[in-house]
């Protein structure tokens, strides 16, 4: 599916969700849900071909590969976290998306530490022995 497939069922999407939220407002919800999931399906080959080539980057610029998966999972998460408080506030639930985005820094921040280990002990291993 190219972008402007994409971009027209978004569109489709967003007139039957305004003509349907007033007679039926959970239909025009599962809607907007079943949306998401076509156009997440969709685009799933190009997230592959991403990473494959942020793997390849990675490789050629000799980063330790546990740094590249890591840096990897937290580019995952945050999408992830994204589409999922998007999703919540599309339902109307804003406290409930707050919680989801949280819970997503806070798991980006768990895989990050060994990352910001290894920098903080770059850094020192620079600075001269007292």
């Amino acid at each position: 599916m190219d972008i402007l497939q994409i971009v027209t069922l978004g569109l489709v999407a967003t007139i039957l969700y305004i003509t349907l939220k007033d007679i039926n407002g959970s239909f025009a919800f599962f809607i907007i849900i079943i949306t998401g999931i076509i156009i997440f399906i969709s685009i799933v080959h190009q997230i592959g071909t991403i990473f494959q080539l942020l793997q390849s980057l990675g490789e050629k610029a000799n980063v330790k590969g546990m740094y590249m998966e890591t840096i990897l999972k937290i580019i995952g998460i945050s999408y992830i976290a994204e589409l999922g408080a998007s999703i919540s506030k599309d339902a109307g639930l804003q406290s409930v998306a707050s919680y989801i985005e949280l819970a997503g820094k806070i798991f980006i921040l768990l895989l990050a530490v060994p990352i910001i280990t290894a920098v903080i002990e770059a850094i020192l291993g620079f600075l001269p022995a007292t």
